[in-house]
C-alpha cells in the first residue's frame, strides 16, 4: 500500500480485464496465489502462480457466454503477512469493481494462497460463492459463509498445500452452509497435469452459481 500527500491509502493492486460484456448479469473474481520471495515483494504478471490463472479465468468467461464479467486481480505485493493480505486486495478489487460495474452477483475463484483469500473474503457483500482451488490454508480457518455456495477442488498428490488442511476447513465451514469438496486424483498443487479437470471445476460451478436462476 502506499499514500498519496492527502493520506489517502492508494492499492498496488491491479485488476485485468478476461471479459468484460455491455451489461454482465454477473461477476467473478480470479485470485492467484505466490509465496513470499525474499527481496521481491512485488508481483509480476509474469511471474507463474498468475499465469496459472490465465486459463481458469478463459474458461469461465467461455463458459458465461457473454453474460459474466471476468476478472483477474494482481495482489498489491506476494505473499502473505500479517499487515496487509491479500483479503484486504479482494476488499479493495470489489469495491473497484461495484463502482464501475454497480453491483453483482460475485463469485471468488483462487489458487492456492488465492483460495485461502477467496474462502476468507467470501462474507464480502454481493459474493454469492466461492471456489478454492488447492487452497494453501490452515486448519483451523473458519468464517461464516452463511447464503454462499461453496467449493473446495483438490488434487491429491498436492504436496505444497496438504489436502487434509482444506479437508478440515470444509468441516468448520460446514457449520455455516453447504460445501463441496473435489478430489482431483494425482492432481498436484500446480494444476498442470489435471488442469482441465480444475478450470471446468470452477467455470461450472461459477456458472451454476450465478446464472443457474436467470
Amino acid at each position: 500500500m502506499g499514500r498519496t500527500g492527502t493520506n489517502v491509502v492508494v492499492s498496488r493492486a491491479r485488476l485485468i480485464e478476461t471479459e468484460v460484456p455491455a451489461r454482465p448479469v454477473g461477476l467473478v473474481l480470479v485470485l492467484h496465489g505466490g509465496a513470499t520471495r525474499p527481496g521481491s515483494p512485488e508481483v509480476s504478471p509474469a511471474q507463474l502462480s498468475v499465469l496459472r490463472m490465465i486459463p481458469v479465468a478463459r474458461r469461465i468467461a467461455r463458459a458465461g457466454r457473454g453474460r459474466l464479467a471476468v476478472f483477474r486481480l494482481l495482489n498489491s505485493h506476494r505473499g502473505w503477512d500479517t499487515g496487509h493480505t491479500p483479503v484486504d486486495d479482494v476488499a479493495w478489487a470489489l469495491g473497484e469493481l461495484r463502482g464501475r460495474l454497480g453491483p453483482l452477483p460475485t463469485c471468488l475463484v483462487g489458487h492456492s494462497l488465492g483460495g485461502r483469500a477467496a474462502l476468507l473474503a467470501g462474507g464480502q457483500d454481493d459474493v454469492r460463492g466461492v471456489v478454492a482451488l488447492n487452497p494453501w490454508v490452515y486448519s483451523y480457518d473458519d468464517v461464516d459463509l452463511t447464503g454462499r455456495r461453496v467449493l473446495i477442488v483438490h488434487g491429491t498428490d498436492d504436496r505444497v498445500a496438504p489436502p487434509a488442511r482444506s479437508e478440515a476447513v470444509a468441516r468448520n465451514l460446514q457449520a455455516h452452509t453447504e460445501v463441496g469438496y473435489v478430489e482431483i486424483p494425482g492432481g498436484k498443487h500446480a494444476m498442470l497435469s489435471q488442469g482441465g479437470r480444475f478450470e471446468q471445476a470452477a467455470a461450472d460451478f461459477a456458472v451454476e452459481t450465478l446464472l443457474a436462476a436467470r
